[in-house]
């Protein structure tokens, strides 16, 4: 078998076989297929697709490429919920005690953010204490124990994907349908999820901009997840403005705080419970979506979702009494409000660029080097369709410097103010089981 064979194969619109991909990807990760050659072939694939058996074999390709998480110790069905990123993001500190409070078991593989703010692990480390350096041993047992736990990822795991996304992103193929849905899966699959609930973005804050091309990606990793026997379900939801009220890490775990105790953003409240009610279904703990939704609501209501995440932090070595006293969270040294220049109506906030604004207060990482500032951050007043006075606070931005003017100036440049009444944006466009 002869890699430049495989290339024209593909470069001529043909169906390579499991063989065939199999011995690109060992030899990719192995050395002996050089990157200019890959290249050469992610080009083809980008140009020319890949079929469902395609999708699927690639992705057991990068899962076998490395180590695969082996939670069979775990009792009970593990469903692992995957979102495309955005702003504002704080579904996975709601959802993980959430779920895990009617019995379904969270075992969460979780990364460091890069970008607008940081990642869940990030978020958790606002919380003095908390840590996800344990063994694999301990973290079975904790799930077992508590229904959840939340661990770093493993350096070993789809060193196939890490070796492709990083050629993908200097070679102009990172917008390809099937290597992006083929990479997300390959890492889910590889983390020993029995069942994935995906949370696909869209809008000016996802990675997917459009409907059409959010549904198609939604379409494709629902395919690949029962295509390899996996139970996989995608929601398409709105990031079009950032989602709830927080952006930056320590501001964002009292915003999941308030979320459990029923006092969090409606659209916030909305995702998690859509998400957290196919979660329950998929883990069969409930008959029918609406059963496990009833089922979510009440754990919120009664506070045991609260009391399942006080039980989360403090088994992870965390400062559970920050869930009764936020004041104990990092606090920004200045609190500055955005007010607004106009009476009228909030009609766009672009979510990516908020996300910006966030990051030039140092709520998120330019580099994997720098540093995160966990205290600092924005907090939304106003969302799309809310009515507005001149002088009245559309953010509050919380600072560890003084001088905010260039994040004023780019919030004031991506929150627009109309004077006639505007709609506010659908959060939930699809739910896709196959």
């Amino acid at each position: 078998m002869r890699i430049v064979d495989l290339i024209e194969k593909k470069r001529d619109g043909l169906e390579l076989t499991k063989d065939e991909i199999d011995f690109i990807i060992k030899g990719y990760t192995e050395g002996s297929i050089p990157d200019y050659q890959i290249s050469a072939l992610t080009m083809a694939i980008f140009f020319k697709g890949m079929t469902e058996d395609e999708r699927a074999n690639l992705t057991m390709a990068m899962v076998d490429s490395g180590d695969k998480i082996d939670l069979s110790q775990i009792e009970g069905i593990k469903v692992d919920k995957h979102s495309t990123g955005g702003v504002g993001d704080t579904t996975t500190l709601v959802l993980g005690p959430l779920v895990a409070a009617v019995g379904v078991p969270v075992a969460k593989m979780s990364g460091r953010g890069l970008g607008h703010t940081g990642g869940t692990i990030d978020k958790l480390e606002s919380i003095k204490g908390f840590h996800v350096e344990i063994k694999n041993e301990e973290f079975i047992e904790l799930v077992n124990k508590n229904k959840i736990a939340v661990i770093g990822q493993s350096g070993n795991l789809t060193p196939a994907d890490k070796k492709l996304y990083a050629l993908r992103d200097v070679t102009a193929t990172v917008d390809s349908i099937p290597l992006i849905a083929s990479s997300i899966m390959s890492k889910k699959i590889a983390a020993g999820a029995d069942a994935i609930v995906l949370d696909v973005k869209t809008g000016a804050g996802a990675f997917m901009k459009t409907l059409d091309d959010s549904r198609d990606l939604a379409q494709a990793m629902v395919q690949i997840g029962h295509n390899v026997g996996r139970k996989t379900m995608a929601v398409i939801s709105d990031m079009s403005q950032p989602l709830g009220f927080a952006v930056g890490n320590a501001l964002e775990v009292k915003e999941a705080i308030n979320t459990l105790k029923g006092e969090g953003p409606k659209d916030l409240t909305e995702l998690c419970l859509t998400l957290g009610s196919h979660m329950v279904f998929l883990a069969q703990k409930a008959d029918s979506l609406a059963e496990a939704r009833k089922m979510l609501e009440k754990a919120i209501q009664d506070g045991s979702a609260l009391e399942k995440f006080k039980d989360f932090l403090s088994s992870q070595g965390g400062d559970s009494s920050i869930v009764d006293d936020p004041a104990k969270l990092p606090q920004a040294a200045y609190q500055i409000e955005l007010e607004s220049k106009e009476d009228g109506y909030v009609s766009e906030i672009v979510a990516d660029e908020v996300g910006t604004a966030a990051m030039l207060l140092g709520a998120g990482r330019a580099t994997k080097e720098s540093n995160i500032d966990l205290a600092v951050g924005l907090v939304l007043r106003k969302k799309i369709g809310d009515q507005v006075a001149k002088g009245e606070s559309l953010v509050t931005i919380y600072s560890n410097f003084e001088d905010v003017n260039e994040v004023k100036e780019k919030l004031y440049s991506n929150i627009k103010i109309t004077s006639t009444a505007v709609k506010a944006p659908i959060l939930i466009y699809e739910e896709i089981m196959k």
